[in-house]
């Protein structure tokens, strides 16, 4: 057998003490303090077949008390609160919320929770197939309208609690944009609810499908004066005709609303020196209207320099 030295490697052992002694005293010198905080709320456990109407809430406030180096190292999410809902049956409930239903860490005491009670209501779930209402967004480019919307899926099935599935008449979507448009628009966008009680139960988008069409009537306007815009100083110009027919599209309401002085008929002289040029006419309008000819399209248009 052999010998025990007890003072073997004593120096060691000594410094083992006291570190010990260091940490106890670091530890035991800590004080105990209590901080309010608000932590959020996990629901669990609902039963199939029933749906929770209105919203619960997403927080609770906690009391807590532990060693104030514990407490400050404490973050976002380190404490829950959880409610277990499995015994939920239709109508109103009430369920309590004790320190054991907050999940806390080590060395961090739950003394409170408030509220200490939490008032549910729960319907049957129901479910109902509601169109889907396709939004635009945008005008399209004058003398056009907008014609047929169509949604792929045309329906959508909506589940909820009872009497919100029961309210519950369309399924919008998120806007499609026609803005200038002058041919068909197909743009793939969300399907939402109002409601935020209410779920899709399968789709979450639609394709949807925006005609634009050209708009019903149309207007002449006769003999519009063709002006000559950007003539370099120290020229002359002439038009050859004067002036030329503009025919408006547009629907019955912006059409009557035009005013032959509305439409501006123009060429562009800019950095053009002189000579002859077959030029074409533009036109400004009414933003509710479209140009859609002009005649003639192109003038003779003569520039001469000359002082002014």
């Amino acid at each position: 057998m052999r010998p025990i030295w007890p003072f073997r490697h004593v120096g060691l052992k000594l410094l083992s003490v006291a570190i010990a002694l260091l940490l106890w005293m670091a530890v035991s010198g800590q004080e105990i303090v209590e901080r309010g905080l608000r932590v959020p709320l996990e629901i669990q456990q609902i039963p199939a077949g029933i749906e929770l109407s209105g919203e619960a809430p997403a927080t609770v406030d906690v009391r807590v008390r532990g060693e104030s180096g514990a407490l400050s190292r404490v973050g976002p999410g380190d404490l829950v609160a959880v409610l277990d809902l499995r015994a939920a049956r239709a109508g109103r409930r009430l369920f309590p919320l004790t320190p054991d239903q907050v999940r806390a860490p080590f060395g961090v005491e739950v003394v409170q929770v408030l509220p200490s009670a939490i008032a549910m209501a729960f319907e049957p779930s129901a479910t109902r197939s509601v169109p889907v209402a396709p939004a635009v967004d945008g005008r399209p480019a004058p003398g056009y309208i907008v014609g047929e919307i169509v949604s792929d899926p045309p329906t959508v099935d909506v589940i909820g609690p009872e009497s919100a599935v029961r309210r519950v008449t369309e399924a919008p979507t998120a806007p499609v944009a026609v803005s200038g448009a002058r041919d068909r628009v197909r743009e793939n966008v969300i399907i939402g609810l109002v409601d935020p009680s209410l779920r899709l139960k399968n789709a979450r988008t639609a394709t949807v499908t925006v005609q634009i069409l050209p708009a019903p009537l149309e207007r002449v306007l006769r003999h519009r004066p063709v002006q000559l815009r950007n003539l370099e100083p120290n020229h002359d110009a002439q038009a050859e005709p004067a002036t030329v027919d503009v025919t408006l599209r547009g629907s019955k309401a912006a059409i009557d609303r035009v005013e032959a002085d509305d439409v501006v008929a123009y060429i562009d002289l800019a950095r053009l020196g002189p000579g002859e040029y077959s030029l074409t006419v533009h036109a400004d309008s009414s933003p509710d209207v479209g140009v859609t000819h002009i005649e003639p399209a192109s003038v003779q248009v003569r520039i001469a320099s000359g002082k002014r």
